[in-house]
C-alpha cells in the first residue's frame, strides 16, 4: 500500500477523507475556512444540508441553486448589453477591432485559426471536457470532477442558450467572416463562454493536488491562454463582436466563481464529519 506526501493512503486518498486532506489547502489557504460573516452562514447551510442530504447531494443541489443564480445573471446582463447595443454604443470599439483583425488574415493563417476554434465548438469542447473529467476522476478514484465539470458545462450552455434568445444579436456580416460561416445569434459567443469555463474548471480540480507555487502559476497560465485565444480566434474569423467575448468571459467568471465556492461549500461540509489536515486544526482555530 503507498503512501502519499500527507501520510494518507491510497485507500484514503481515493475520494471522501482524501478529498479533504488532498483538496482542501492551496498552498497555506484553507478552502474550507470562511473569514467572513457571509461566509460562515453559507457554510452553516452547507453543514445542515450535508447532513440531511449527505455531502454529495448537497453538492448537487448547491451547483444546482448556483445555476439559476447563473441564469438570472445571464438574463440581466443581457439586457443591460441590449440596452447599451441599442444605443449603439459598442460600434466604436466592435468594428475598428474587427477591421483590423481583417488586415492581419491570409489563408495559412485562416486555417490554421478555424482548426483552433473547433476546439471550443460544440464538438471539440465536449471531448476535451470528456477526457480531462476521465483522467481527473479514474486518479481521484472519486466522483467530484465528474459532477464539478458536467455542472460547470450544463451551466455555461444553460447561459449560452439564454443569452442567444434574449438579445438575437446579429452576428458580423459574412463578408466580413472566413467560412464557414455560422448564422446562430452572436451573443454571447458559446466558444468562449464554455472554454472559459471548462478550462477554468479543470484548472482548478488540477490545482487542487499541485503542491508547488510553480506548478499552480503554470496551470493557470495555460488556463488562460487557451480561453483567451479561442475567444480571440472569434473575432479575428469574424464570427463575433468583440464584445460578444468579453460577454462572455464575463459570464463564464461569475459562473466559475458560483462553481468553486459550492466545492469549497462541499470541502466545509465535509470537515465536520472527517478528521481534518493536521494544518488545519491548527488555521481554524
Amino acid at each position: 500500500m503507498g503512501v502519499h506526501p500527507q501520510g494518507t493512503s491510497d485507500d484514503e486518498s481515493a475520494g471522501g477523507k482524501g478529498e479533504l486532506i488532498d483538496d482542501r489547502f492551496v498552498g497555506d489557504t484553507d478552502l474550507a475556512r470562511w473569514k467572513t460573516p457571509a461566509g460562515r452562514w453559507l457554510a452553516s447551510r452547507a453543514q445542515r444540508l450535508s447532513a440531511r442530504l449527505g455531502p454529495y447531494g448537497a453538492l448537487i443541489l448547491i451547483l444546482a441553486a448556483g445555476a439559476v443564480v447563473a441564469s438570472l445573471l445571464a438574463f440581466a446582463t443581457g439586457g443591460v448589453y441590449e440596452a447599451v447595443t441599442e444605443a449603439d454604443g459598442v460600434a466604436a470599439l466592435d468594428h475598428p477591432v474587427l477591421e483590423a483583425a481583417m488586415t492581419l488574415r491570409s489563408p495559412a493563417l485562416d486555417a490554421t485559426a478555424t482548426a483552433y476554434t473547433d476546439l471550443g465548438g460544440g464538438i471539440g469542447m465536449p471531448i476535451l471536457a470528456v477526457i480531462a473529467t476521465a483522467v481527473l476522476v479514474l486518479r481521484r478514484r472519486s466522483w467530484t470532477p465528474a459532477i464539478l465539470i458536467v455542472t460547470a458545462a450544463a451551466g455555461s450552455l444553460l447561459m449560452t442558450i439564454a443569452g442567444k434568445q434574449l438579445i438575437g444579436r446579429a452576428r458580423p456580416p459574412l463578408s466580413d467572416a472566413v467560412p464557414p460561416y455560422e448564422y446562430s445569434p452572436s451573443f454571447p459567443s458559446g466558444h468562449s463562454l464554455n472554454s472559459f469555463v471548462i478550462a477554468g474548471i479543470v484548472a482548478y480540480l488540477v490545482i487542487l493536488r499541485c503542491r508547488s507555487r510553480r506548478a499552480r502559476a503554470w496551470t493557470v497560465t495555460a488556463a488562460a491562454l487557451f480561453a483567451l485565444t479561442i475567444g480571440l480566434s472569434r473575432v479575428f474569423l469574424g464570427h463575433h463582436w468583440l464584445t460578444d467575448v468579453l460577454a462572455a468571459w464575463t459570464l463564464g467568471a461569475a459562473w466559475l466563481v458560483l462553481v468553486i465556492t459550492a466545492h469549497r461549500l462541499y470541502l466545509t461540509a465535509r470537515k465536520t464529519e472527517k478528521p481534518s489536515h493536521p494544518r488545519g486544526d491548527a488555521q481554524g482555530r
